[in-house]
């Protein structure tokens, strides 16, 4: 058997008995009678031995159990559960070595258990649970002249503090004979890989706090609020069904008490019960008989029989109440302002729907119901409310009922979802991006490398999902990675030799070829480091002119023309205007600049600064409104590096000398770069460039010469 197998065995069995011997006394300890409990000692030693969420699970299923003899146990949940996580934190960061702590333990399980307890009790059962705990607050209340509840919340609280002293030094007690290196081994069965040690957990932490995002920070607060959302969502539902359910179950005993109220009544008699009333016998037996059909229907307050008049409801019979005095036989009573959509079938003898009114009786449901003559006409109604302050008592203790077991399950959940992310998620990832970080730090020490390539293995990361083939990936990347460096560093310094050399023999290929352009590339080049240091110093583009971005665009823009070698010597060096046909022919030059971009940088590995070339070989003819070719690129689509060579291209073509034209005085063409900045160039390279005009003008000026 594995050792880890062992250990989860080991945790079942310290669960399955906290859950016993918490049942046992507790039972034992019901049955006498006695203000003790003794039903947290297995809550606590799980706690303590396994961890948090063994430690509520056999809380929260003592607590299912107890329900057997104790129908009252399972609203005590929480308390159970609260001790457990109290228990686990106290015990997992070594809290219980001072003496102070252990006493500051002892209280907080005293106030959860006495003084949360007592809060339960009053809630559930409006009183004591133990009529000892009564009599001695009652006596103490009594004679020191103290509030009664106070008492009651002060000895319950030292109660506990004996029973939860007791318990917890039993189980600290046992512990003690037992290896802390055991205790430690099922603590530990929640790891889906190596245990990382106490240095490598506060490395971690160390490294976390540097993130101001941490993802257990993230996870926990998903939960918290995924869970807090579904408890809302549910608790108002079940609410609302609560409250209509209770509410038409009310109406219908009010329904059901007048229909059988109108059974009773002799309709033959109603004059003569307003006249006389108590002086009939036949009255009072009729009053006898609504009182106990009053009784037999719950949530029936007011139970009445009343006459339509003109101005008003003539009573008939009124039952009286424990807090409202009845009218008498006769007495007129005014139509209240709820009742008034409904007169006028009052009046014609009707059935009307459940009326629910606000007056000085409270909130209530009235429900009327007609009492007929041998003739089928309407003699007088008989009239039950309902008043809502009942419901809203039933709701209330439902609620309380309904949160105090949600609760400790609402913990339980949540204690599995941060105990799953932590152990499945958080801790794999913190270790694999903590030791890939120093594999990254250290990559110039291939001894250093080979080393954390051994660490990273060691993890034995063995989650079973996504995870853990991140980790495999990592372990093989990492490996592959420190075998490569070598060669890499072996090959470098070729390369970088290689780019100087490509660029100045590719530069010369074109500018020999074309002998009309002379210096373009050279001038072209000066006027693209303008343009760039002019972004630069306005801030535009920050994030994408980093210095590494502008030695590239530096570097390759003499390649720009690069595709002209593609171009027959007859278009490329015709000594006037290209008819349509050649145009079609020249603009070529991009596609087949990008091309032989693409294969030089395949060559050498795809280094930076040859994209950046074959994006200005590219799209340098590109033109912001989406007008240019060769594919018609618009604004910020365009790289930037094309954007800033389109503005120095067509510049210097301005103001070259060709075969067939004069160069453009200098003015006249910044005029039409500046013309064209938001159609054909992009607005911030024309601004710096126009706002660079003595530089512009050196260079120029240098060529000419």
């Amino acid at each position: 058997m594995k050792k880890f197998d062992k250990n989860v065995i080991l945790n079942f069995i310290t669960m399955i008995g906290g859950v016993t011997v918490n049942f046992l006394l507790s039972f034992l300890m019901y049955k006498m009678g006695l203000p003790m409990y003794l039903d947290s000692i297995g809550t606590i030693a799980t706690a303590a031995v396994c961890g948090m969420l063994p430690g509520i699970l056999v809380a929260v299923i003592t607590n299912l159990v107890c329900c057997i003899y104790n129908p009252l146990a399972i609203y005590y949940a929480i308390l159970s559960v609260l001790m457990a996580i109290v228990t686990s934190i106290y015990t997992h960061r070594n809290y219980l070595k001072k003496k102070t702590r252990v006493a500051e333990y002892l209280l907080i399980l005293a106030l959860i258990a006495g003084g949360l307890g007592a809060g339960v009790q009053l809630l559930l059962i409006h009183h004591p649970q133990y009529a000892e705990v009564s009599h001695v607050s009652e006596y103490i209340s009594t004679r020191y002249s103290i509030n009664l509840y106070v008492c009651f919340f002060a000895v319950n609280i030292i109660l506990n503090l004996i029973d939860k002293g007791l318990s917890a030094g039993i189980v600290f007690g046992v512990l003690r004979l037992v290896p802390q290196k055991n205790l430690d081994e099922i603590w530990d069965i929640g790891w889906q890989q190596r245990p990382l040690s106490a240095i490598d957990m506060k490395r971690m932490k160390i490294a976390s706090k540097k993130n101001s995002a941490k993802l257990q920070k993230r996870v926990s607060s998903m939960l918290i609020t995924a869970a807090i959302t579904m408890s809302v969502i549910m608790s108002v539902i079940s609410v609302q069904l609560f409250y209509s359910d209770v509410r038409e179950r009310y109406i219908a005993n009010a329904t059901g008490a007048v229909k059988m109220a109108a059974k009773v009544i002799d309709p033959d008699r109603i004059d003569a019960y307003v006249i006389k009333g108590h002086e009939l016998s036949d009255y009072i037996e009729t009053e006898n008989a609504l009182y106990d059909i009053r009784a037999n229907f719950e949530g029936v307050e007011y139970l009445y029989v009343i006459r339509m008049k003109k101005d008003g409801c003539q009573v008939v019979f009124d039952l009286a109440t424990e807090e409202v005095e009845p009218y008498d036989n006769g007495d007129m009573i005014p139509f209240e302002e709820a009742f008034e959509p409904y007169l006028d079938d009052l009046f014609a003898g009707k059935e009307i729907e459940p009326v629910e009114s606000d007056d000085i009786s409270g909130w209530i449901i009235t429900k009327y119901y007609p009492v007929k003559d041998a003739d089928g006409n309407t003699v007088c109604y008989v009239a039950a409310d309902v008043q809502i302050k009942y419901l809203s008592g039933y709701l209330k203790d439902y609620i309380i009922k309904t949160f105090l077991i949600f609760s400790g399950f609402f913990l339980l959940i949540l204690a599995y979802g941060m105990w799953l992310s932590r152990y499945h998620l958080v801790y794999p990832i913190n270790s694999m991006a903590a030791y890939t970080s120093d594999f990254m730090t250290e990559n110039d020490n291939q001894t250093a490398l080979e080393e954390n390539v051994r660490r990273i293995k060691a993890l034995d990361i063995h989650t079973g999902d996504e995870i853990e083939n991140l980790y495999k990936a990592l372990c093989k990347m990492t490996e592959s990675t420190a075998e490569k460096m070598k060669d890499v560093r072996q090959q470098a310094k070729a390369i970088n030799q290689m780019q100087s050399g490509l660029i100045i023999t590719m530069a010369d290929l074109v500018e020999n070829r074309d002998s009309d352009t002379g210096y373009h590339i050279l001038k072209t080049a000066d006027y693209v480091k303008i343009i760039l240091e002019g972004l630069q110093k306005k801030g535009y583009y920050s994030k994408k002119l980093t210095p590494k971005f502008i030695s590239d665009v530096e570097m390759s823009a003499p390649l720009h023309d690069i595709g002209k070698i593609n171009i027959p010597d007859a278009v490329l060096n015709k000594p006037g205007k290209l008819t349509d046909e050649e145009y079609e022919i020249m603009k070529t030059h991009t596609t087949a600049g990008k091309q032989i971009m693409e294969k030089a940088i395949s060559t050498v590995k795809g280094e930076s600064y040859l994209k950046e070339a074959r994006n200005m070989a590219a799209y340098h003819h590109e033109k912001w409104d989406g007008s240019g070719y060769p594919e018609g690129l618009k604004g910020e689509v365009i790289p930037l590096s094309a954007r800033i060579m389109a503005v120095a291209d067509v510049f210097d073509a301005l103001t070259a000398r060709r075969v067939y034209k004069e160069p453009m005085p200098f003015e006249k063409a910044m005029d039409i770069i500046i013309k064209d900045s938001g159609t054909h160039f992009d607005p911030k390279c024309v601004e710096v460039f126009a706002e660079s005009e003595k530089e512009v003008r050196r260079v120029l000026k240098k060529y000419q010469e």
